[in-house]
């Protein structure tokens, strides 16, 4: 996806749709949550002076790796890199989309209630 903006939606929409998910919007920003835990931060709709399109997820595989290799992708801001979180500039060159999707489901597991992976797993 070449706009950055369609591959936002992608990944809103997809994450929207695993079990139990919601969109919330604290500071502004747009996350998505699982419960009262976020998995996916979108940040603002549009760029400003201090704010660039982006999205952090929480990756512990090799994933983790590979989030890092995008050009200008680092560790989350307050201490979330520590963690895993990573963020990914939605202007770079950007691996598929089912590898997008991919790393917005393991944040997702990394932080969802059991219940909520087992109805995940039980729809895959």
């Amino acid at each position: 996806m070449s706009d950055w903006h369609e591959t936002r939606e992608e990944l809103r929409a997809f994450a929207l749709g695993l079990p139990e998910a919601r969109e919330d919007h604290p500071w502004g920003d747009t996350v998505i949550k699982v419960g009262k835990k976020i998995f996916l931060f979108l940040g603002v709709d549009e760029p400003t002076d201090k704010w660039r399109p982006t999205f952090g997820v929480k990756l512990r595989s090799a994933a983790h790796g590979h989030a890092l290799s995008v050009e200008g992708a680092a560790p989350s801001g307050y201490g979330l890199g520590k963690a895993g979180w990573v963020t990914v500039p939605f202007q770079a060159e950007l691996p598929p989309s089912e590898v997008l999707r991919d790393w917005v489901e393991e944040s997702y597991r990394a932080v969802a209630p059991k219940r909520a992976v087992k109805l995940l797993d039980e729809l895959r």
